[in-house]
């Protein structure tokens, strides 16, 4: 036994120094930057969605380095509470965020985690500038939620270079073209402060956020832009004009046709203004590219997750109504892609029907983060991965109280407040031209698209079923008197 006690006590010291060895941590795998852009009005007018004349090389060339979609929506079509709904993970009836005037930060329930503070209590650098929550930095923003974000979102300009409405427009449609430089622009500091922040060298994983305003109202961006569209080459949009007869009342009013449509009629301005709108979208992706430019100069190219979004889509005349606030297919459908390092394929095209709650949980995924238990959407790595694979949620789109759309890949069943029904067949009427919701023989498509409507409709904080543009100039008119 003595004989065997030093090799015995040998075996033991190697197996301790082995088993130490095998108990230190790895190092754990480098988690991915995020680097997250927002659009703010960016219908479906995108060269990769197939529209024809807009210009948007930089979009399109982003789009073809990973997934795009080609039937992405909204979770309102509205600027507040569609940020609000995808930054919280909370949908507009679970918030009771609606409007405008909705602040979710007073309105959200306690202990609502947003998606950058999740990201900054899990050990990532979070910043941003731009227009990311609605208003901007001074806006309903939660500076506390960020490490850094930047409160000026102001052009170099002198002078007062800079007007925002361009001094033309129709009605409440504000546009026309500026004589200054692109360096004068709000959206061109934005880039600015980015393309500093991905030029730094980061000790931890950053989720970098970058909220591009533009082609927001006014349409007012520096005349080259316009010198693009000559106006005899521009091409309207394909509209009805019965298409508000087969409508239900709370549609139409939604649609306002006595309203801007009106306004651009009798102006006889309506090619003018489509004008307008395509040369702020080529801004904005001129914007673009001269971010992904940098970005690619960076250090942090391969290990950096893109996701890029537009809150809403817009109307140009489409039912005879302007802007968003509806639930039809112009105000809802928006440009979405996401470029992910080891996940997404060059080249990706996903037709499958995703919303915006599922952006939050899938950014969680991607980067190994928890998700909340108060965010409602779920991921889509398994569309990141394989673009067709098997997928069955609809979009589900809120406007105002208890107003909802549910949208599949063939068809979009809307239901108003007051059982007020419309129901198009997508895939052979995309231009949702056929209301078939009174049809009987559409009784049992109506009640499979229901299924999905959302059960929660929290009651509205205030402005219930209020016009909109109204809230808006009224809140402009006291901030102007300092109220």
């Amino acid at each position: 036994m003595k004989r065997l006690l030093p090799t015995v006590l040998c075996a033991l010291v190697s197996c301790s120094a082995t088993t130490l060895a095998a108990d230190e941590k790895p190092a754990a795998p480098k988690k991915p930057n995020v680097l997250f852009i927002a659009i703010d009005d960016l219908r479906d007018w995108v060269g990769y969605l197939g529209n024809k004349q807009v210009k948007t090389p930089n979009l399109d060339r982003l789009a073809a380095r990973g997934v795009a979609f080609t039937r992405s929506f909204c979770a309102s079509p509205c600027c507040n509470p569609s940020r609000a709904a995808l930054m919280t993970g909370l949908r507009p009836g679970t918030s009771g965020v609606y409007n405008n005037n909705d602040d979710w930060r007073k309105i959200v329930p306690e202990g609502t985690v947003t998606l950058q503070r999740h990201f900054k209590d899990n050990g990532y650098y979070v910043a941003g500038a731009g227009k990311i929550y609605h208003g901007g930095a001074g806006g309903f923003n939660r500076l506390s939620d960020w490490d850094d974000y930047n409160t000026e979102g102001k052009g170099k300009g002198k002078g007062g270079k800079f007007k925002e409405d361009g001094g033309t427009g129709v009605a409440g449609i504000r546009f026309g073209a500026l004589d200054c430089a692109d360096e004068d622009m709000p959206d061109y500091a934005t880039v600015s402060y980015c393309l500093k922040q991905l030029e730094k060298k980061h000790d931890k994983p950053f989720f970098l956020a970058c909220g591009i305003v533009k082609p927001h109202m006014s349409w007012s961006v520096p005349k080259k832009y316009y010198e693009m569209y000559p106006l005899d080459k521009v091409q309207l949009p394909k509209v009805l004009e019965t298409d508000l007869d087969d409508v239900p009342p709370s549609g139409v009013k939604m649609a306002r046709p006595e309203g801007d449509h009106a306004a651009i009629l009798k102006s006889g301005r309506w090619k003018d203004a489509v004008q307008a709108y395509l040369a702020t979208i080529t801004f904005c992706d001129a914007m673009i590219g001269r971010l992904i430019e940098g970005f690619d100069k960076s250090p942090y190219k391969d290990n950096t997750i893109i996701c890029l979004w537009s809150d809403h889509g817009w109307h140009l005349g489409e039912k005879q109504h302007w802007r968003k606030f509806a639930l039809w297919e112009e105000a809802t459908r928006a440009p979405y892609m996401w470029i992910v390092p080891g996940v997404t394929k060059p080249g990706g095209v996903c037709n499958r029907t995703v919303d915006y709650m599922q952006i939050y949980p899938t950014l969680c995924d991607l980067a190994g983060l928890p998700i909340p238990k108060h965010v409602e959407g779920v991921s889509i790595r398994k569309l990141l991965e394989k673009p067709d694979a098997a997928w069955d949620k609809p979009a589900i789109t809120t406007w105002l109280f208890n107003n909802h759309a549910v949208r599949n890949e063939d068809w979009r069943y809307i239901r108003y407040a007051n059982g007020d029904e419309e129901l198009y067949h997508n895939s052979v009427d995309p231009l949702e031209w056929t209301n078939l919701a009174k049809k009987p023989e559409y009784a049992e498509q109506k009640a499979a698209m229901a299924k999905w409507l959302p059960t929660i409709n929290k009651e509205a904080s205030g402005g219930k079923g209020k016009n909109p543009d109204k809230k808006e100039k009224k809140a402009k008119k006291r901030a102007a008197q300092g109220r």
